[in-house]
């Protein structure tokens, strides 16, 4: 029964290797058959759950690196890994690479400082603009059907 058994159920997987052992009754020295029917039923399906995720994960992989995010990682873990001098922060190196660190208060305040001094320079421009066509319109006067003459 044993060997039936052996060939039906893969006991080289440890989930069912310890089902088996765990599974197992003696019944006043004798082994309980019962019991090695309930393992290889269970193993059956522990089997089948393991390829249902296998294939959730073989998607989930090929999505990662459809998307780009395996190269990303590994081009990170390859850089980490060339440093001469470890960072004493692996995961905040990680993150700093992949774009992923909060800015901080003074990167926020430099920001918002080069965001006023755009805005001021571009209403100073538009006024500039504004003025410079108003002088142009002067020395050249519209023409009767509306364009500027030549």
């Amino acid at each position: 029964m044993l060997g039936a058994l052996k060939t039906k159920v893969n006991f080289t997987d440890p989930v069912v290797l310890y089902l088996f052992f765990h599974s197992l009754r003696y019944q006043s020295g004798r082994l309980n058959i019962q019991a090695l029917h309930s393992v290889s039923f269970t193993a059956d399906i522990i089997m089948a759950h393991y390829r249902a995720s296998d294939s959730k994960r073989e998607h989930f992989r090929r999505y990662l690196e459809k998307t780009g995010v395996v190269d990303s990682l590994t081009s990170v873990f390859v850089s980490l890994y060339e440093q001469q001098e470890k960072p004493p922060n692996a995961l905040e190196y990680v993150k700093e690479h992949l774009g992923a660190v909060p800015l901080t208060s003074a990167d926020t305040e430099a920001l918002q400082q080069e965001v006023n001094d755009l805005r001021q320079r571009c209403a100073c421009l538009e006024e500039e603009n504004k003025d410079l066509k108003a002088r142009l319109q002067q020395y050249e006067p519209a023409s009767e059907d509306g364009g500027a003459a030549n």
